[in-house]
């Protein structure tokens, strides 16, 4: 999953791709790279992002969605909070919400009753708080019992929206409400996690807590990203959200090469 943040303020490559032709260029690159599925945001959810008004979301991602669905074969997820966001998103040819407010919604959610309405896929991270107070001290007894109860939680509320299981993707959300010690907690349970029956997603491309255990810069962390993928891929993960595509798509494939063996024997 190739990331196409049509942002200002986003932690890795904020303003590189805010103009809408810029962003769609990125696009058709990341998928001339190997990326399987495009996941377009119009909002930072960087701990401390400030939210973005709807109609301000809706003119950065709208253009974007709609160009790339005339251009690409792959499918187009929409990273939003925004129920009225992922509406329009779907309208226009997205086919994937990529919610990381999973934990606020109810089963009468607008944005839970539009993939139900739409059929689309559904990605339901863990998270606490919001973008301002995710990072507030965030405390578990069992970071991981805390993840498992919560993907088997929101799939029971998802299945009372109208929201098949088929749709649903398990995403841990790391970074999201978490310290270092509860990412790498996280990260030697995907395991646990990918036997929950739903395909999962690792989404930890260039994020911070790779500086805070080997003090790498944003632009120092590929090497990090690509460790994290490829373990990520060992334990069963189905989906690697990334900055990086093409270095991505070379360690996973050598990853799976080896892996192949390896069950074979």
């Amino acid at each position: 999953m190739g990331i196409v943040n049509v942002t200002p303020d986003s932690f890795s490559d904020g303003g590189r791709f805010d103009r809408p032709e810029a962003a769609i260029r990125h696009g058709l690159d990341l998928v001339e790279q190997g990326a399987e599925i495009l996941d377009i945001g119009g909002e930072s959810t960087r701990p401390g992002a400030v939210a973005v008004p709807e109609a301000e979301e809706l003119a950065r991602v709208l253009p974007v969605i709609t160009a790339l669905a005339a251009r690409v074969s792959v499918p187009l997820s929409i990273d939003t909070r925004n129920p009225a966001v992922a509406r329009a998103a779907l309208a226009a040819g997205a086919s994937i919400v990529n919610d990381v407010a999973a934990h606020v919604r109810t089963a009468d959610d607008p944005l839970w009753q539009a993939v139900a309405g739409s059929g689309a896929g559904y990605v339901a991270m863990h998270a606490r708080g919001t973008p301002q107070t995710m990072q507030q001290s965030p405390a578990y007894a069992d970071i991981t019992g805390a993840v498992r109860d919560f993907f088997t939680e929101r799939l029971e509320r998802l299945n009372a929206a109208g929201v098949s299981a088929d749709q649903v993707v398990f995403d841990p959300g790391i970074g999201f409400g978490k310290t270092l010690e509860h990412n790498l907690e996280l990260l030697a349970a995907l395991e646990t996690f990918a036997r929950l029956g739903r395909p999962l997603l690792a989404g930890v491309s260039r994020k911070s807590f790779i500086e805070k255990l080997l003090g790498a810069r944003v632009n120092e962390r590929l090497p990090a990203s690509l460790a994290c993928a490829t373990l990520a891929v060992g334990a069963g993960a189905h989906i690697l959200r990334v900055h990086d595509v093409a270095e991505t798509v070379q360690a996973v494939r050598m990853a799976e090469a080896i892996l192949a063996k390896r069950h074979v024997a």
